[in-house]
């Protein structure tokens, strides 16, 4: 029962930050504040992991086609893999580890210092003041580091596949139009806004429901991480099943 009711109480949330996000006024200093301090938090280790992220697709797309005699496809395929489920995974995991547990261990410092209840008690709502710029913010900047992951990655996977593997630049980067298209890219940005607005509501859900001290505080971040990833990997599958159904792949 207690699961269900955070499950309850994590959605009512979602619920009033969208109802909440179209309200004056709208707090763009706090917004702004946020989103240089998520991007300042999750942008170098971000393009760090999609390095090694390009080059392990690169690798492992290029020994297999080359066991089916398709080499020509490997850089399709690899491009396909980094921008259809590598950068907008990529980015929602940094976004969740890093920026993710700041946004949730300030709002539980808050919490726990009572400035939380003070703010209601002078009639200023948390999700107005507090959420909204985060979670904007937090969707801003996975929009924004989506689109970084994609060119590292590609451009690793590019440099690893003719460096090492001795693939041919130019039927690498001709492959490119044989089986991606626009839609991918437009596909893995509404993942990564939608990634990064789970990552932002979740880790302030468990900032302003953290309670028992300094402990509360660290155990809320890491239950909302591990929240975070579950829920990441499930509406990843929903997202990519529904977007198979709705766009028609190139053959």
């Amino acid at each position: 029962m207690g699961a269900l009711r955070h499950s309850g109480s994590l959605f009512a949330m979602a619920l009033d930050v969208v109802r909440t996000i179209p309200r004056r006024p709208f707090q763009a200093r706090e917004f702004i504040q946020q989103t240089w301090f998520v991007a300042s938090v999750t942008i170098l280790p971000t393009a760090l992991v999609s390095i090694p992220f390009g080059a392990v697709i690169a690798l492992q797309i290029g020994s297999l086609t080359r066991q089916l005699g398709a080499q020509s496809f490997s850089g399709a395929a690899s491009v396909l893999a980094v921008l259809r489920e590598a950068s907008p995974i990529v980015t929602a995991l940094l976004i969740a580890g890093a920026g993710g547990t700041a946004i949730c261990a300030d709002l539980g410092a808050r919490k726990i210092r009572d400035e939380i209840d003070a703010m209601q008690v002078l009639g200023i709502d948390p999700i107005h003041r507090l959420v909204v710029p985060r979670v904007l913010a937090s969707m801003l900047v996975a929009v924004l580091l989506n689109g970084l992951v994609s060119v590292v990655g590609v451009a690793g996977g590019y440099f690893f596949n003719v460096v090492l593997q001795n693939g041919t630049p130019g039927a690498y980067l001709a492959s490119f139009t044989t089986l991606a298209q626009l839609s991918d890219l437009w596909a893995a940005e509404v993942k990564a806004l939608v990634f990064g607005a789970i990552a932002g509501i979740v880790a302030s859900y468990k900032g302003l429901t953290a309670k028992g001290g300094p402990k509360g505080v660290g155990d809320a971040v890491n239950q909302s991480v591990v929240i975070t990833f579950m829920l990441l990997f499930v509406t990843n599958f929903v997202m990519t099943a529904v977007y198979f159904q709705v766009v028609p792949q190139r053959g």
